[in-house]
């Protein structure tokens, strides 16, 4: 009889994809290439302007182009080889996908998926040729098409899926998030007191539901390499 494989589950933020050339999300004076988070990323700010948020999202796809998963994403995806794997994104690209993880949550939505204004569950490829969303574009539903991100003032839909993900992990994986955006932060207080949480960041990063976090000081490629000896190792695949 086959023994059950170690699952382990990842959380991952914006240094996950630095290395990939994308920008992180905002900046500490509150903004995000240069506009206010509140403009372009809030519900508030789609019915305020919606044009202004549709020309920032065309701005953000046309820039993601050239990018490609790095170091990090490809060992992450190769160690589905060995571990029963869950990655739960804030990242709004698809580069774990094009790494090869084959189960992702993404919390925050997806910059190369539109979504119908009147029913944000129902979600339309974006041709990546030619991403670009005007307004007048319409769904089939007679609404505006609007990029299919979770917006400041909205609720996130996949986190009850995320948190069930996290109650089931024999290890769990922090990968460039500084644990202080909600409710993806509060993700930790579902790990079981026993299983054990390592994070990979440059930075000092800590958490209100866990103090005993085993932190690998390092970027993303760095790290991921690190911890796929230290897994390997210390959890060997059955």
């Amino acid at each position: 009889m086959m023994k059950k494989r170690i699952k382990l589950v990842v959380l991952t933020g914006a240094g996950m994809s630095a290395e990939s050339g994308i920008s992180t999300f905002r900046d500490s004076d509150g903004l995000w290439e240069n506009h206010s988070v509140q403009d372009v990323a809030s519900i508030d700010g789609w019915h305020r302007n919606p044009k202004l948020v549709l020309d920032f999202y065309n701005a953000r796809r046309n820039a993601y182009k050239g990018c490609e998963p790095n170091v990090g994403h490809r060992l992450l995806a190769e160690l589905e080889k060995q571990y029963d794997i869950t990655v739960v994104t804030q990242n709004i690209d698809d580069l774990h996908e094009r790494a090869g993880s084959t189960n992702v949550i993404h919390l925050h939505g997806e910059l190369m998926k539109n979504c119908s204004d009147g029913h944000r569950e129902t979600m339309y490829d974006v041709n990546p040729q030619n991403p670009d969303l005007h307004m007048g574009d319409m769904a089939p539903d007679g609404t505006q098409l609007r990029p299919y991100i979770v917006w400041f003032g909205e609720a996130v839909p996949r986190i009850t899926d995320a948190a069930a993900e996290v109650e089931q992990a024999d290890v769990l994986l922090v990968i460039g998030t500084s644990l202080n955006v909600y409710p993806a932060a509060g993700l930790l207080g579902y790990a079981r007191r026993q299983v054990p949480v390592f994070l990979i960041d440059p930075k000092p990063v800590s958490s209100a539901y866990r103090s005993d976090i085993e932190q690998i000081t390092a970027g993303a490629s760095e790290g991921m390499k690190i911890f796929t000896k230290l897994i390997t190792q210390r959890f060997p695949a059955h």
